[in-house]
């Protein structure tokens, strides 16, 4: 047999200037069930709250308020539901766990997820350690009465 030799070249600078990537920390969102659903390049619990359900509003496009976060979402799309509000109906397409089909957020607009202005990720559907549930996954809940 002839004998197999590798060579690899190692370097690096000090005075290299960071660039944006490198310096963007992405924050990792999974499931209740361990899956890994969404990477974001900001913390959720900093984006805006829905008033009417306490959803996180992620920015799916740029508008005169703000320009669009950079997201992936690892969901798979649900079939839509009609959700009553104060005035009037909404149609929600939610999309779910790939796993453990959970529903862990929803947009106004049908699939693909990014095709409308907004996508809003579920209060309490999504945690940032693996297999941990979220502290608000039950904070709507009513106790139970034994």
């Amino acid at each position: 047999m002839p004998k197999v030799v590798s060579r690899s070249a190692v370097s690096s600078s000090t005075d290299a200037q960071p660039t944006a990537s490198s310096t963007a920390a992405l924050r990792v969102y999974y499931c209740i069930c361990g899956e890994f659903i969404l990477v974001i390049d900001k913390s959720l619990a900093s984006l805006p709250r829905r008033k009417t359900d306490g959803a996180v509003v992620i920015r799916c496009q740029d508008t005169e308020l703000g320009k669009a976060r950079v997201f992936k979402l690892n969901a798979t799309p649900k079939d839509p539901i009609l959700v009553e509000r104060a005035d009037g109906y909404e149609r929600q397409y939610q999309f779910q766990c790939p796993r453990c089909t959970l529903p862990v957020a929803y947009q106004t607009t049908p699939p693909p997820a990014k095709s409308g202005p907004h996508l809003y990720i579920l209060k309490g559907a999504l945690s940032q350690i693996q297999g941990q549930v979220p502290p608000d996954a039950f904070a709507d809940e009513e106790p139970s009465q034994a």
